[in-house]
């Protein structure tokens, strides 16, 4: 079957964009502080704090690159067996959420800052720019894709459009108008998913015919990847996760330590309801448009469905799509101007400095985002670089703040700093050549170096070789 654009679907998706400014534009007169604009004030409920975690976790990553690339290039189980990393990772945030909003920080270079010293936060604030500006540019591809379908606009065009829209949100609202848009988009994508999922098995014609239509390897087990390859999509996913910046500062954000548990266990709920269904759609998808971008598989779906269903669809993943960039954009632009402006440039800037200035960085940061979306030929390499650079380089050292107490300020920079070279060395020079992600090579030597040196510079007794901390 061929692509067709349905233009009746961007009504849906500039209504439902109204809906979205309308109600950033409200929220963004409640911001007076900083910790207004990037923490929402500490006052998100436990409905909005699921919301906004399930909307920031399965964003474009998750419908142009996760498991709908997967489903699309490799088959319906290494997609449906991908939820399973974000599902480890979040059981681990749960039982770490209480430490998590106990520090309280903007950043989590702040927190990295407080066992690992100062040179920690400078080197957070890199990896998560370049990480972070990784993520917000497969959002602008994910909106380009969704104009493409509903306008018949190329996908480069509407991802110009896309980044302008995204850029603009962003700086409008923060977290405070961010977080209530995320909550309503996330129960608005999970009715629309679910609803799709019997019409379009049935614009597939049938199971059956659906099976026949995908290359034999797309119903293995494996999808005809090896073990370390499907380690080498799946790694990357559990370590963003487990030191997500976006999904800390979400934690932070909470009103109690109550009501961080609730949205963190609603937040599971909704991630084994969307992630596996955007799987099968994608599937299914790959069925009918075999010779499509694999990022435009669920998205291209919306054009077979009824209207008034793939009108809600598209307009929900417009949402997911656009609030996780703003969040992306948001996170990378605090990072700056906490972690390494006001440290280092401006160190007595006030609090209306910093709201003023992040909002400046924004664009800027949004600018450089696009640009990197002319380098990585797919959604899913973008997303597998991006997620490892952070995952390598800032993971590791963060998680043993909070479950390794032995930890060193030696043994946390160490492994900072061989994940991030690691990473690059190997996106660099190596990725294409082997066909082997950067993951299967950084995450474990960043693990490594850490207790290793945190072995030679503590003493048995306890007691740190390297001084004081």
């Amino acid at each position: 079957m061929e692509l067709t654009n349905q233009p009746m679907l961007i009504w849906f998706v500039i209504g439902y964009g109204i809906f979205m400014l309308l109600l950033g534009v409200y929220y963004s007169k409640k911001i007076n502080t900083s910790d207004d604009f990037i923490l929402a004030g500490k006052s998100l409920g436990p409905i909005v704090l699921m919301g906004t975690l399930l909307a920031t976790w399965v964003g474009s990553g998750s419908v142009t690159g996760g498991q709908n690339s997967m489903a699309y290039s490799f088959g319906i189980w290494p997609a449906l067996m991908s939820t399973i990393p974000s599902l480890l990772g979040i059981l681990t945030i749960f039982l770490i959420s209480s430490k998590i909003k106990h520090y309280g920080k903007h950043t989590v270079a702040e927190i990295l800052e407080i066992k690992y010293g100062r040179w920690s936060s400078l080197l957070a604030a890199i990896i998560i720019i370049l990480a972070f500006v990784g993520i917000v540019s497969y959002q602008f591809q994910g909106l380009g894709f969704i104009l493409s379908v509903s306008t018949g606009i190329s996908p480069e065009t509407g991802t110009i459009i896309g980044a302008a829209i995204i850029i603009f949100l962003a700086c409008i609202g923060g977290l405070m108008s961010v977080a209530p848009t995320d909550a309503v988009s996330a129960f608005l994508v999970i009715i629309g998913l679910v609803v799709a999922v019997p019409l379009a098995i049935s614009a597939g014609g049938g199971w059956d015919q659906i099976l026949a239509n995908v290359p034999e390897s797309h119903t293995s087990f494996t999808g005809g990847l090896s073990f370390i390859q499907l380690m080498g999509y799946y790694l990357p996913t559990l370590f963003l996760l487990l030191g997500d910046q976006n999904i800390y500062q979400r934690i932070t954000a909470s009103n109690n330590d109550k009501t961080t548990k609730r949205g963190t266990a609603g937040w599971i709920i909704g991630l084994i309801i969307a992630t596996p269904t955007i799987s099968l759609l994608a599937f299914i998808s790959r069925s009918l448009f075999p010779d499509i971008d694999p990022g435009m598989a669920v998205i291209a779906l919306t054009s077979v469905l009824p209207i008034a269903i793939g009108g809600v669809l598209i307009a929900a993943l417009t949402a997911f799509i656009v609030t996780t960039g703003n969040s992306y954009l948001l996170s990378a632009a605090t990072s700056v101007i906490y972690d390494f402006f006001a440290k280092y440039i401006k160190k007595d800037i006030n609090d209306h400095q910093k709201l003023v200035y992040t909002r400046v960085l924004i664009p800027v940061l949004g600018v450089i985002a696009f640009l990197l979306t002319m380098y990585f030929p797919t959604v899913l390499a973008v997303q597998m670089y991006a997620y490892t650079v952070y995952g390598a380089g800032i993971t590791p050292a963060l998680l043993a703040v909070f479950l390794f107490p032995q930890v060193t300020k030696s043994a946390g920079l160490s492994s900072m700093i061989t994940g991030l070279i690691a990473t690059l060395f190997w996106e660099f020079f190596y990725v294409e050549s082997t066909g082997i992600n950067s993951v299967i090579v950084s995450v474990p030597v960043a693990i490594i170096v850490l207790i290793i040196v945190t072995l030679f510079t503590y003493n048995k007794n306890g007691n740190r070789k390297e001084g004081t901390e």
